[in-house]
């Protein structure tokens, strides 16, 4: 039995690459939180890549003016170049990982790129700090706004806290699991493919509301993340047995069909389990950097309150936080499933 499981786990991905996923994970921890958000952006280096070098274009190809069939199409083509220019990127980060195999150093700085953990934490302290202060703290918004894309400068504070709270679930989804799931399937590829991916729907799908510009993105990404979508919300799920006042037993309800869901494109699975976790309401209408509406779902159990503070934030980047500790023991627990030696890789 053990043998045949054995088997199985191997058809789905090499196990030899799941070194090189633990490390890359505990240097965006613990390099993030250091540096914190670089820019304001906490977002992973791929994507604010992807964001120079396609966000101009991008800007002058989704006019408002044009049909909906028109930007649909003029996105499916920069959907298109964005996919071939990550696949170029992974092809020279597999070259260098080939060339410098020591330790597999390359390989996991690599994988980094497609990667964010402790920035996003570190963006988190820095609102909660901000919303516990009287006075003003220096970027204490920044980094929420920037890497959600949302303006803030019309935003109340609940807004706000919603938004980081939302965040952090998914950037564990689209910024952690995903791109290692895919790693550990397809290697540097994938992950880079997936990463990319994220980045234009993070950047042009609009939570679903681009108006046809960025439908092919947000399609492909749904298609490569469903997934990991899932994975991720079942570990915040179980991290909510772990969180003080926090509810596993309502969180695994909410991976069923529920009333106060957000849809995929605002998050998921994830928000919606967080949502739930922590007996609150995420979601709700807001503005991204380009002045568009964004109408989202509310996420959360009837008659939870919207109406988020400090504790909220506390609570939630805790239950965020026993998220990743139980995906890092997972990824250790796959490594004893696999029957090797953690010498052999």
């Amino acid at each position: 039995m053990l043998e045949q499981f054995q088997n199985l786990h191997a058809m789905i991905f090499h196990p030899d690459r799941i070194p090189v996923a633990i490390a890359a994970l505990a240097v965006v921890a613990v390099i993030g939180m250091v540096i914190g958000p670089l820019a304001g952006n906490a977002n992973p280096l791929l994507w604010r890549l992807m964001d120079m070098l396609f966000g101009p274009l991008a800007r002058k190809l989704n006019n408002p003016d044009r049909s909906i069939n028109e930007l649909a199409l003029r996105g499916f083509f920069l959907t298109i170049a964005g996919m071939g220019f990550a696949l170029l990127l992974s092809r020279l980060a597999g070259s260098l990982a080939y060339e410098y195999p020591q330790w597999r150093l390359a390989e996991t700085l690599m994988l980094c790129l497609t990667m964010s953990a402790g920035a996003v934490w570190f963006a988190q302290i820095r609102l909660i700090q901000a919303v516990e202060s009287d006075k003003p703290i220096k970027g204490g918004f920044l980094a929420i706004a920037r890497t959600t894309r949302s303006d803030m400068t019309q935003s109340d504070e609940y807004t706000m806290t919603r938004l980081g709270m939302a965040l952090s679930a998914r950037s564990f989804d689209k910024a952690v699991v995903g791109p290692i799931l895919w790693f550990l399937i397809a290697g540097l590829p994938g992950a880079y493919l997936y990463a990319g991916l994220a980045a234009l729907s993070w950047r042009f799908g609009k939570e679903g509301y681009s108006k046809g510009f960025g439908t092919m993105a947000l399609t492909l990404e749904k298609l490569m993340g469903f997934i990991p979508n899932l994975f991720s919300a079942v570990f915040i799920s179980v991290a909510g047995l772990f969180t003080p006042t926090g509810g596993m037993t309502r969180a695994m309800k909410a991976l069923g069909p529920v009333k106060g869901h957000a849809r995929y494109e605002e998050g998921g699975l994830p928000v919606t389990v967080m949502a739930y976790a922590l007996d609150v309401s995420l979601g709700g209408p807001s503005r991204d950097l380009d002045g568009s509406a964004i109408q989202r779902n509310w996420a959360g159990p009837p008659n939870a309150t919207a109406r988020l503070n400090v504790k909220h934030l506390y609570r939630g980047l805790y239950l965020i936080f026993m998220a990743h500790i139980l995906f890092l023991v997972s990824l250790l627990g796959a490594i004893v499933m696999s029957g090797q030696n953690w010498l052999d890789f």
